[in-house]
């Protein structure tokens, strides 16, 4: 029998869009309404349920509880487009879907039934196919679990309004495909690419119509010396290569990276350190690999477990489906997974915002965070993201990966992916900071909580998580010779780690009971409260190791010898499950049961005896003699108690590397053969005049220093005319120190830009309480405002709301600062509250005393001259976009302000003239091009 012909079925339902203290509301009978706040809730309780765009958004902007019930067309949106993109509002989906973009906020409010209608119409493409009997299927479910108010226009747009409900309609695995296992890559050739292969490949990248940057053709040519065959060992072909905003660098390494990899036979890596860096990459390779299918298979996207969509977990969460607060979600992860390029639920394809919809850890165990992946033992295996995209990445040319992921893998020999032989490293000026996290260690209550219940599993309450117990007879089967030490190291874990009440008893005098690692904490946490110069109750708080008071050091020789009665049984237990391996008859194990020996084998190495071992050593410096003073220390110990809200949550000892790029250069650079290191902001603007030691600055900065053989050092300068098209001021007339002085100066630039305005701060309590003032005033003023730390989205969700809204307003922090790319009069105006000055911190001040040349305070300037270029950096992404920088610490000292680029002269002026400035510059800027302002 036929299904019926679709039909749309749009619901009865007002409008509402939101702004900050008022509301549009369009009813049904077309009358259009601007409510002020107090009047909203009694207008919206006499009519049926709203139709809006993002409801829990929506009902905090008007200072109203959730919704009980509304029609959220960002729900329809996620269910008909899943992995498309598309900002949060009613300008953004309007955009994704190619409709007229409204204007002002009535227009948005008529918009919303076409918008409701436009989506019913796309799916109803796909009536009478299988992959609409699977949405009909999932609709079906929300329909009779949740009454889900979309669901009856939705099974009417897929012809299925008689559709019955199946428990099967979210078991999305059924529907994905299987990677297959091959065989090893051979090994890589060492062909060359010249500089001339590199500019013809560009050339051919950019085809006959494209704008023509000779500034990218001369980074192409010199990236390309990255890519000549490796000399010596230990010696990889290392260029440094800084190209000014507006080059095209990204374009410019594609060409002899892709080239390379063709040449080769085996993929180029190319790191970021943001991932909305990442996400930039993959939409350029398409300049490369035009056909979706094509660059599928040519260009693999590579993150951490953590950040993938976990089947296991996902299969796990469907006993809750018929719960009321996880039905929806669900359906809506089962509708994404059956769409998601590769499963990347961290950033990729799917929509941040999807996360705002719901109560806060909704979807948060759907990630493998917990490191209890069993590999070839789960029954998803065969259809997993993650080993899709391992696989992807073995056979593809290049592989889009980050930094901290990068390093991870190279310290472990090279992690799943192998190790590569040749590496891009974007973002350079990170390199740094990424291994300055990746080559630390932290012995923390949190961190220890974490290994215990790794080893424990779930201890009481709702947790799903499994021990050690469970994932071994999972993955190694029965096996008599590992209960003895299985049990040793589960009772060790039980009496040496703390338990999960530690939390609540941070704050008290002293351990309830004789655990040595709670006893240790707490010892921790005395010794800083003890030693800190002064304590307001709010920061996190922190101190040296030395000298080591004698509580301290008593409870660390104990937690030492507590950790190495569990590590011992652990090392046991990892060496019979070599044994095992190493003496099984290779002709009669399977490649299954040799997967699961070995993933057995490496969690237990990976996730505990690494951690212990470094504990252990950690441990141990307490009782070694205090460093004489003046000596150069190569590790850096401190004590540290963490808060939330002016809460103890946390406290440990904590290591870093005084100079992580020293291990960087041992375990990333020195073995592969090739390193292509750039960014905008490699050297130090302020060494122009001695591009000499701004060039060493740069080797120390990125580990060149830590190599044998020198780097090649190249400079491409940007094509951007910043003196005609920026101005920079410095404000003489505001007292960052009062909030009210910071927060009228902020709106009234924000109001004399006309939006696209992005607000940087250096403290996140200084970024709310500007947010809380000045979002009503823009908001009058048609201007929105959206503020990390504020707002529940993500940054890529920000960012991309920001883009979209052309007339909106941003505040953020570090995140939003570097690899941010909004071109355009979105972002025409970029306000400092002050100089982002490095953290004063033992870490901070041990590096300003030994890696600064004997001049501290040198080491301090280098940082916010960074920092300030890369944010200067974000402003003008194109040759004809125009932007006003704004600095309003008048206290920032001259010799930081030569991070701007050359041809800018900051001035030092009152408010009044920035804001008349201001305005003067970005008066009709974008009408002139034919561009729509609004």
């Amino acid at each position: 029998m036929a299904s019926p012909a679709p039909r749309l079925l749009l619901p009865e339902a007002p409008s509402l869009v939101a702004a900050f203290g008022r509301a549009t509301l369009l009813s049904t009978e077309g009358e259009v309404r601007v409510l002020g706040a107090a009047s909203v809730a009694h207008a919206l309780a006499e009519q049926a349920a709203p139709l809006l765009v993002h409801a829990p958004a929506t009902a905090r902007r008007l200072d109203l509880p959730p919704f009980e019930e509304a029609l959220d067309l960002l729900e329809l949106f996620a269910f008909v487009c899943p992995a498309e993109p598309a900002p949060p509002t009613p300008r953004g989906l309007a955009l994704a879907l190619d409709l007229p973009v409204p204007a002002d906020d009535e227009a948005a409010a008529i918009l919303l039934p076409e918008l409701a209608g436009a989506l019913l119409r796309r799916l109803s493409r796909l009536a009478g196919t299988e992959a609409g009997r699977g949405a009909a299927a999932i609709a079906a479910h929300l329909r009779d679990a949740i009454a889900w108010p979309w669901a009856e226009s939705v099974l009417a747009a897929l012809g299925q309004t008689g559709m019955k409900a199946t428990r099967d309609a979210l078991k999305v695995w059924r529907r994905l495909p299987e990677w297959e296992e091959t065989g090893p890559p051979p090994p890589p050739a060492s062909h060359a690419v010249s500089p001339a292969d590199a500019r013809r490949r560009l050339a051919e990248m950019l085809g006959s119509v494209a704008e023509q940057r000779p500034q990218q053709a001369d980074f192409a040519s010199a990236a390309a010396a990255a890519f000549a065959p490796r000399e010596a060992e230990g010696a990889p072909q290392l260029v440094l290569a800084e190209a000014g905003t507006g080059t095209g660098k990204t374009l410019g390494y594609i060409a002899p990276a892709s080239l390379w990899a063709e040449r080769n036979g085996a993929p180029v890596w190319l790191s970021t350190f943001t991932r909305n860096l990442q996400r930039q990459i993959d939409g350029e390779l398409a300049r490369l690999f035009p056909d979706p299918e094509e660059r599928r298979s040519r260009v693999a996207i590579r993150k951490g477990r953590e950040n993938y969509l976990c089947l296991l977990n996902f299969d796990e969460s469907l006993g809750q489906a018929g719960m009321r607060g996880m039905a929806l979600p669900l359906a809506l992860v089962a509708r994404w997974a059956s769409a998601t390029r590769d499963g990347d639920i961290q950033g990729g394809d799917f929509p941040g915002w999807l996360l705002e919809l719901f109560p806060p850890g909704t979807l948060a165990g759907f990630a493998d965070r917990r490191g209890e992946c069993i590999r070839s033992a789960c029954p998803h295996y065969k259809k997993c993201f993650v080993e899709h995209s391992i696989r992807r990445a073995r056979h593809a040319r290049l592989v889009v990966a980050n930094h901290a992921l990068v390093m991870v893998q190279a310290a472990t020999g090279g992690g799943e992916d192998g190790r590569p032989t040749r590496f891009v490293f974007d973002e350079g000026h990170h390199i740094f900071d990424a291994a300055d996290n990746a080559f630390s260690a932290a012995l923390s209550g949190v961190e220890a909580l974490e290994l215990r219940r790794w080893l424990l599993g779930a201890e009481g309450g709702r947790s799903r998580a499994k021990g050690l117990r469970a994932r071994i007879e999972e993955l190694a089967g029965d096996i008599p010779d590992l209960l003895p030490p299985l049990e040793a190291a589960l009772h060790a874990a039980r009496t040496a780690l703390p338990t999960s009440g530690w939390f609540s008893r941070i704050g008290d005098e002293a351990p309830l009971a004789p655990n040595p690692a709670e006893v240790f904490l707490h010892a921790v946490r005395a010794q800083v409260l003890a030693r800190v110069p002064q304590d307001d109750g709010v920061y996190s708080l922190e101190c040296d190791l030395h000298p080591v008071g004698e509580a301290l050091a008593e409870a660390g020789d104990a937690l030492r010898r507590a950790l190495e009665g569990l590590e011992t049984p652990l090392t046991t237990l990892r060496d019979r499950l070599r044994a095992r391996l190493e003496e099984e008859d290779s002709g009669t194990m399977d490649a299954g049961e040799r997967i699961r020996l070995e993933t057995a084998m490496g969690g237990i190495e990976r996730r505990a005896l690494s951690p212990l071992a470094a504990w252990r050593g950690m441990l141990g410096t307490l009782a070694a003699p205090a460093p004489e003073s003046g000596t150069r220390p190569v590790m850096v110990d401190w004590l540290q108690l963490d808060r939330r809200d002016g809460r103890d949550w946390d406290a440990g000892l904590h290591r870093h590397w005084l100079d992580p790029t020293i291990p960087f250069a041992q375990v990333v650079a020195a073995p592969a053969h090739g390193l292509l290191v750039t960014s905008a902001t490699l050297t130090d603007a302020a060494r122009r005049n001695d591009p000499e030691a701004a060039w060493r600055e740069a080797e120390a900065r990125t580990g060149a220093v830590h190599l044998p053989a020198p780097a090649i050092r190249a400079a491409v300068p940007s094509p951007f005319d910043y003196a005609r098209n920026t101005r920079a001021f410095v404000v003489t007339d505001v007292d960052t120190r009062m909030a009210g002085q910071v927060s009228g100066a902020m709106r009234d630039l924000f109001l004399a830009a006309g939006g696209g305005a992005l607000g940087l701060f250096t403290a996140i309590r200084r970024l709310r309480e500007v947010a809380r003032r000045i979002a009503p005033p823009l908001e009058a003023a048609g201007l929105p405002l959206y503020a990390q730390h504020v707002d529940a989205m993500d940054n890529a969700t920000l960012v991309d709301v920001f883009r979209a809204e052309e007339d909106s307003c941003l505040l953020g922090t570090d995140a939003m600062r570097d690899g941010v790319d909004v071109p355009g009069r979105s972002l025409r105006l970029l306000v400092f509250d002050r100089v982002p000055w490095p953290r004063r911190t033992i870490l901070n001040r041990e590096r300003r005393l030994h890696l600064s040349g004997g001049h501290p305070q040198n080491h301090d300037d280098a940082e916010a001259r960074h920092r300030l270029r890369q944010a200067f950096g974000r402003l003008v992404r194109r040759a004809d976009d125009r932007g006003v920088f704004v600095l309003l610490d008048r206290a920032a000292p001259s010799r930081v302000l030569a991070a701007l680029p050359e041809g800018v002269v900051p001035r030092r002026v009152p408010l009044a003239e920035a804001i008349r400035e201001t305005r003067a510059l970005l008066e009709g800027y974008g009408t002139e091009r034919g561009e729509n302002p609004g």
